[in-house]
């Protein structure tokens, strides 16, 4: 295929338009907050991105290029269908549980990222226990999808793979590491409008090629292939079912969804948000469901591309551009490419700045280095940044299962973090030897069930596996969610009996090394009999109350709480007696 000098102008043309609209974010973020708080005004702005913005960048955090390929993939893969691309309908339903469940109470306690609530419960080694899965999962995904951007250029464009991913990463990366979380949603802004209108601008021209069926007939007669709309084997309902149940909830506990609700500029919004995100991700992918239908109904050998088809070739995960090049006129495809350019780094600048915010706060700042001045976490952010940009380029350039590293990873976020944020929210009485608990039942028996992908046999053979082509045994058994299960039952169960051996006497109190019982129990008595002192208050969590007139100065500032229990104490009792 020959060099395309007008779509390398078109795709450094839309590069520009990026970086330019990053940088400008970048010098509004420099003129927001105080000096003192320029890390959190990296990581969640200054607390006042609008409906707007924040709706679109929600959503372009969903939509990625593995978003749009994928279920562009799902849709014209033979045998798997519509039935199959679960991504739109199962991160719409994810977006709506975090918003009705999830946003508010993190919004509210004023936190700054997803890690926060899990380090004031279960304490910093907990935190950074959980931080790695989080890190993994953003990390393998930033390098799955610079890795589908090199291929889909390359098939349009015929420039060197490597060249068009280093390039896209840098780019996304000058901007994150000068802006943060503001140029990061100020360019999910541009990026999901070309997105949308690259997308929706290509399908008539694709799906008038003369080649093409017309895609209702193909829905359900087989033409060239098996109808698009798919089904669902009656031995393979227990595998969607699991996949699903992966999608929906293992789409919560993500910094980069947290990220947005912590950057709202009130619960309600974050709430808010998140439904309009959940349309969002519906409407973007359509075009996408419309590309994938439209390359099951075309026949191949009546075009440029020729025979085998895309399928035949192993090229069914490059079925979008493939469709854009091999359909459309030359300057729709290239216009195409740029919302699919646009998809990838949409996601990828997410990612990096989500991985960096958790490492620089939870890890640097909580863990090791608490008196650390407002100046230096924002440098360890913008190492921290370059670092994981260069890493999740390199994986991309020498990885060889990048995707399958990245399942496995989301994976442990559905079976290890999930559980924990439900319990660190809503489970009153967990504590950090549940915590630990959970997390390795979880993720032994995730690594235990194989990871095909990674050709790992699995050790436990649940009921319903067999040998794929590789001798690979795949699980038909929903072994995921009954370890996300098993993980979620560990913690609560391990938590209460550990309450009840230091609470009973049974297990001294010098055995409780991790400090999660015995001196947190001593720490909530104290907090009843003590003054609460002004350094001890995060000024993000207060709220404006209206003063009550009627009381006077010395009952406003008497801690009767304390001297309730001072006068229910049985030794106070007895002293007064003698």
């Amino acid at each position: 295929m020959a060099f395309h000098a007008e779509g390398l102008v078109a795709i450094v043309v839309f590069y520009l338009a990026i970086l330019a609209v990053g940088i400008w974010a970048a010098w509004k973020t420099k003129n927001t907050g105080n000096e003192g708080d320029r890390s959190e005004a990296i990581i969640v702005g200054g607390r006042d991105i609008g409906l707007l913005v924040g709706g679109f960048t929600m959503t372009a955090t969903w939509v990625g290029g593995g978003y749009i390929n994928g279920t562009a993939e799902a849709v014209y893969v033979p045998g798997y269908g519509l039935a199959w691309a679960q991504a739109p309908i199962g991160y719409s339903l994810s977006l709506i549980l975090g918003g009705l469940f999830f946003a508010k109470p993190m919004r509210s306690k004023g936190y700054v990222t997803m890690l926060d609530p899990f380090q004031q419960l279960y304490g910093k080694r907990m935190g950074g226990l959980l931080f790695i899965p989080a890190l993994m999962g953003e990390m393998f995904w930033a390098a799955a999808i610079f890795s589908a951007l090199g291929a889909t250029i390359s098939v349009i464009v015929d420039i060197n793979v490597n060249i068009s991913v280093i390039i896209s990463a840098l780019i996304a990366t000058m901007y994150t590491l000068v802006g943060g979380v503001y140029s990061v949603a100020y360019t999910d802004v541009v990026q999901l409008f070309c997105i949308f209108l690259g997308l929706w601008i290509s399908v008539p021209f694709a799906m008038s090629h003369p080649a093409v069926t017309d895609i209702g007939l193909t829905a359900v007669h087989h033409v060239h292939q098996e109808p698009w709309l798919g089904s669902i084997n009656s031995l393979d309902i227990y595998t969607w079912l699991d996949n699903f149940l992966l999608l929906t909830l293992g789409g919560i506990p993500w910094q980069a969804y947290f990220q947005r609700v912590l950057s709202s500029s009130s619960a309600t919004y974050a709430q808010v948000l998140s439904f309009l995100a959940a349309f969002g991700c519906l409407v973007m992918a359509l075009p996408a469901v419309l590309i994938g239908a439209i390359g099951a109904s075309t026949a191949w050998n009546e075009t440029e591309y020729g025979v085998p088809d895309p399928m035949s070739k192993k090229e069914a995960d490059m079925i979008l551009p493939i469709v854009l090049q091999y359909l459309c006129p030359v300057y729709i495809s290239f216009f195409g490419l740029g919302a699919v350019s646009a998809a990838v780094m949409s996601s990828a600048d997410s990612s990096i700045l989500s991985a960096s915010s958790m490492f620089a706060r939870n890890i640097y700042q909580l863990s090791f280095r608490q008196n650390a001045s407002d100046r230096e976490i924002v440098w360890v952010m913008r190492i921290t940044v370059f670092l994981f940009g260069a890493s999740a380029t390199a994986m991309a350039l020498l990885a060889s299962s990048v995707y399958g590293l990245w399942y496995l990873s989301s994976d442990l976020v559905y079976i290890v973090i999930f559980p924990q944020l439900l319990c660190v929210l809503f489970i009153k009485g967990t504590n950090t030897y549940g915590a630990i608990a959970g997390y390795l039942f979880g993720i032994v028996l995730r690594i235990t069930g194989g990871e095909p992908y990674l050709y790992l046999q699995p050790l436990i053979y649940y009921p319903g596996c067999y040998p794929d082509e590789n001798n690979i045994y795949i699980q038909r058994f929903p072994f995921k969610t009954l370890a996300m299960l098993s993980s979620f039952f560990a913690n609560i169960i391990v938590s209460y009996l550990a309450k009840y051996l230091f609470e009973s006497g049974t297990l001294p109190p010098k055995l409780d090394f991790l400090d999660a019982v015995v001196a947190r129990y001593s720490r909530e008595h104290m907090d009843k009999a003590t003054l609460v002192k002004s350094d001890n208050i995060v000024l993000n969590e207060l709220a404006p109350v209206n003063p009550r007139h009627s009381l006077t100065l010395s009952s406003t500032f008497t801690n009767k709480e304390a001297f309730n229990y001072v006068d229910s104490s049985p030794e106070l009792s007895n002293t007064e007696d003698n």
